[in-house]
């Protein structure tokens, strides 16, 4: 790509979330919470509020079901998941978020907060609405697993 032209799209939306993903990161270290990898954290952040079978994680954060197992292992060595009967059905388990990320989570959603007043401050109110209203409506092309409304 040449130095003077335009980043497409794609890059344009990736630029500020690996900005903002980097801050999360940067506050979870500070935290005390550095003990998990971005691969961990995608397959984390799909972890439902009660429970998500594996097959699930390894479909939402698009690896295969033995890289999620691998991910889900480390995640439940360092106490940041348990695993526990799936009630609906009990062949199945299913990966829960353990104390240990529901803190982590707490400060990460405090620096995301804290950007996003940056994003906004600097964009302006109009223009930041904006800007989610448009990325609301793509996720309904891009997103499969959003939910419906």
């Amino acid at each position: 790509m040449a130095a003077d032209s335009e980043p497409n799209t794609g890059v344009l939306l990736f630029l500020p979330y690996r900005a903002l993903e980097n801050r999360v990161f940067a506050a979870l270290a500070e935290a005390g919470f550095d003990d998990f990898t971005p691969a961990q954290a995608r397959v984390l952040q799909r972890i439902g509020p009660n429970g998500t079978r594996l097959t699930e994680l390894a479909e939402q954060a698009q690896v295969t079901k033995q890289t999620a197992g691998f991910l889900v292992d480390q995640l439940e060595k360092t106490g940041y998941v348990t695993r526990v009967p799936d009630p609906t059905d009990k062949r199945a388990r299913l990966v829960c978020l353990a104390e240990k990320a529901i803190s982590a989570k707490e400060v990460a959603d405090g620096v995301v907060a804290e950007v996003e007043k940056e994003w906004e401050e600097h964009l302006g109110s109009r223009r930041m609405r904006q800007l989610r209203e448009a990325l609301t409506l793509l996720r309904e092309i891009t997103d499969p697993w959003a939910e419906s409304s």
